[in-house]
């Protein structure tokens, strides 16, 4: 099978298609046959190395040589055991922290996928399953007609959430940078944020801030927060996660915030309901642009750039 491949940390020069072999599934396993692929955070952190973290299992050079997790597609073969899936069913998922999707076929445990809806096409549910689950957990977070604030709001999981959290009352601020703006705008947000222009820890008072690239300090984030507000963060460098979970809390209980990271629940379980929303009209994937196999370097780099508005989805064969 083809596959785009990559032994050694780097931009997107260092990745090459290849012919490797089909994997096989094991007890548990599904075989799945990739229809698309959207590409997420993770895979750009992974495919550099950078934070730290995302060379987890792999210092010196990458454990998985295939990026690519929120797959969709269909099964091929089943392992031992697997009981909830037959060859031929349409099926979406989350492969984290396996990869391996920017191929032909992948095998993806059971328990990561799910049955895809039918009224969504391959390439939009491929968008929704890590987009989805932070989108919908951070929105879980605000009350109505409290004060949110996104940074890193143009992506795919901001595109999700602004809508979900302006259609529960929440007042949307939203942080990205300046050919986004009228994005952000048109996805309901109430205010929008240039970041290279505005540092918005200096704007405020918000009840809520997420921050979806965090590399602020935890004292920054403190003084946008109003008494009792709270601030998460999901991606960011390293030493910005590893003082919001050690200073993060001594601040708050000092002064009456809550800061800390916020911890993605993985698995259908985060993201079937966001689909499933989709598919009844409640919310819809934004896909900014489809690129084929041969050009995942492209599609990482527009990505990783911070160009795109909404979701990039590789498109690995018709659907």
């Amino acid at each position: 099978m083809r596959a785009v491949v990559y032994e050694r940390y780097g931009g997107p020069e260092v990745l090459e298609v290849r012919d490797v072999p089909v994997p096989s599934p094991r007890p548990g396993e599904v075989l799945v046959e990739v229809v698309a692929v959207s590409i997420n955070l993770s895979d750009w952190e992974a495919l550099r190395g950078s934070p730290a973290y995302a060379r987890f299992g792999g210092l010196r050079r990458p454990a998985h040589p295939i990026l690519g997790t929120d797959v969709a597609g269909r099964v091929t073969a089943v392992g031992d055991g697997v009981t909830h899936f037959a060859v031929g069913d349409e099926v979406y998922g989350d492969n984290l922290p396996r990869y391996g999707g920017f191929a032909e076929y992948v095998a993806v445990p059971e328990s990561a996928i799910v049955h895809k809806p039918a009224a969504l096409t391959f390439a939009e549910a491929s968008a929704i399953p890590q987009s989805g689950a932070i989108a919908s957990q951070a929105v879980a977070l605000a009350a109505p007609g409290t004060r949110m604030l996104l940074n890193g709001a143009g992506g795919g999981a901001g595109a999700l959430a602004i809508p979900l959290a302006v259609a529960k009352g929440v007042h949307v601020t939203a942080v990205d940078n300046a050919g986004k703006l009228d994005f952000l705008r048109e996805l309901g947000a109430e205010h929008v944020i240039d970041y290279r222009r505005t540092d918005f820890t200096r704007t405020g008072p918000y009840d809520l801030i997420v921050d979806l690239v965090a590399h602020r300090s935890v004292f920054a984030y403190r003084r946008a927060l109003a008494r009792g507000g709270k601030c998460v963060i999901v991606g960011g460098t390293a030493r910005t996660l590893l003082r919001m979970v050690t200073v993060g809390p001594l601040l708050g209980m000092l002064t009456g915030a809550h800061l800390g990271v916020l911890l993605v629940r993985q698995g259908p379980g985060g993201f079937a309901s966001i689909a499933d929303l989709c598919e009844s009209g409640g919310a819809s994937v934004r896909i900014d642009r489809v690129f084929p196999l041969d050009e995942v370097p492209a599609a990482l780099a527009w990505h990783g750039e911070g160009r795109a508005r909404g979701k990039v989805v590789v498109a690995v064969r018709e659907s």
